[in-house]
């Protein structure tokens, strides 16, 4: 355990992850750049829309069941013939499951449209969005089955291939229908990716024959929804927040406005998705296992804020100052106006960063209805009021004030919660390390807001070279750092 939970560990975790993350970040910005220039800021609206009503209709269709799958797989993954039947139970609830998000969006497809758009011409369209929804499912179904196998090679290059495939199926159909080609890509997304992650499940682990008996699976079943059921809670109420976020925006402002919230948050996910994804994948496995050892948990969390700190800083100061370049790439010109924003997002990702090791601790440790109460509820209703709040009064830039307050608030009150449920503390080196991050990234905002050009971006660089070269020389040290767990 403590070999798996050295500083050298938790790099070649997160080194490994991010790289998968930086092919995804590649074909998420040929997608967007063409959906830019091909249908425009209204047309990314349409699609942010589409995409919103999606999420939210899968979420609530798959019963929450992905990190359920994760967790039962890994427990079967040491004998074959248990992992089989472990498959082909799940293949038949994931079926179930697809079947059901289908329907929902046959049989209600005239009120989402209404509900969305305002009228019922998307009727059709919302139909066709079931096969998309049904794929998505099942695909982010056998996804969890190869994390549980822990297939990294697999997994990467299912996810990889069949993204490619996904976009150059796509782009021709908003080439040839402009915004009502939209449905007909993501259906070839969703099946791009089925197809590549069900040819790697099938490499992955051997099939048998598979009989389904009720009072044999019972109580697997009911252990599995009773997980996924919090966790679909949870990221229902996110996902329909989302949701409720961009109808706002829609209301008060309009699909350009969509369009431009959707590609800012689009581009700075990018950024911050190599750390995010190495902690989904890496960190929270060690987590859970030491989940029994409150000392020993501390350190793991600890050594996580740690490197997390040092990555994000520099990271987020790139954002700050490339963002006009950035937007360049990614988008049009026409994407300008959220320059301001991006950068305020900048420094909001560097904050939602360094809640992330303490948001894992309550599930971790089981603690399933505060992890409800805190994920679910508060976080989520927080980030809708002040979003909702921030637009109204401040247009656009509102957004990113919204950002920053939410997560600033947010990663006083975990701590506050972690320290008085699990007396969870940070230690020296993760506490300087937090308040490093936070400084030098508030720096380089704090010059991007200079009048003068040459001296804005002097500054801004100059600070970004700092990051470097403290991450960089933090890193180096940390490596050489003896494994243990103690904080």
């Amino acid at each position: 355990m403590a070999s798996e939970n050295s500083y050298k560990s938790i790099l070649k975790g997160t080194s490994m992850f991010g790289g998968v993350q930086v092919f995804q970040i590649l074909i998420n910005w040929a997608r967007g750049k063409c959906v830019a220039v091909l249908l425009g800021s209204d047309g990314m609206g349409v699609s942010a829309l589409f995409t919103s009503s999606s999420n939210t209709i899968q979420k609530f269709s798959s019963l929450g069941l992905n990190l359920a799958i994760v967790k039962e797989m890994a427990d079967h993954s040491g004998d074959k013939t248990s992992t089989s039947q472990f498959i082909g139970l799940a293949l038949r609830i994931l079926a179930a499951t697809s079947l059901l998000g289908a329907l929902i969006c046959i049989l209600f497809a005239t009120p989402l449209s209404r509900l969305t758009f305002g009228n019922s011409e998307m009727s059709w369209q919302f139909m066709l969005l079931g096969i998309a929804v049904a794929l998505g499912i099942a695909g982010s179904g056998m996804l969890a089955m190869l994390q549980g196998l822990h297939e990294v090679k697999r997994l990467s290059k299912a996810s990889i291939v069949g993204g490619l495939a996904g976009l150059f199926l796509g782009v021709p159909l908003y080439y040839l229908y402009g915004t009502n080609g939209i449905v007909p890509a993501m259906i070839a997304l969703s099946a791009a990716m089925f197809l590549f992650y069900y040819i790697s499940l099938r490499k992955s682990a051997e099939t048998m024959p598979f009989k389904f008996h009720m009072s044999e699976h019972k109580s697997l079943i009911k252990r599995m929804i009773g997980m996924g059921i919090i966790l679909m809670a949870s990221d229902l109420i996110g996902t329909t927040g989302t949701y409720i976020i961009n109808l706002f925006i829609k209301t008060f402002g309009s699909y350009e406005d969509v369009g431009l919230f959707q590609a800012a948050n689009s581009a700075t996910a990018q950024y911050s998705g190599m750390v995010f994804a190495a902690m989904a994948m890496d960190y929270f496995p060690r987590l859970t296992k030491a989940a029994s050892d409150n000392i020993r948990m501390h350190g793991i969390v600890n050594r996580q804020t740690e490197i997390v700190a040092l990555i994000i800083a520099p990271a987020a100061c790139l954002l700050i100052l490339t963002a006009p370049i950035v937007i360049r790439v990614l988008f049009t010109s026409q994407f300008e106006p959220i320059l301001p924003l991006m950068r305020w997002m900048g420094l909001g990702i560097t904050l939602r960063a360094l809640i992330m090791p303490m948001g894992y601790i309550t599930f971790a440790k089981n603690n399933k209805r505060v992890f409800f109460y805190m994920e679910g509820l508060y976080g989520n209703i927080q980030n809708l009021a002040l979003s909702c709040i921030g637009f109204y009064f401040f247009g656009l830039i509102g957004l990113g004030y919204a950002l920053v307050a939410d997560n600033a608030i947010c990663l006083a009150v975990y701590y506050i919660v972690n320290r008085r449920l699990y007396d969870y503390r940070l230690t020296l080196k993760s506490a300087s390390g937090m308040a490093g991050a936070i400084l030098i990234t508030t720096s380089c905002f704090l010059t991007s807001l200079v009048t003068n050009p040459i001296w804005s971006y002097t500054l801004m660089a100059i600070i970004l070279t700092v990051s470097i070269v403290w991450s960089a020389v933090n890193l180096r040290n940390k490596i050489k750092t003896p494994d243990c767990d103690q904080p």
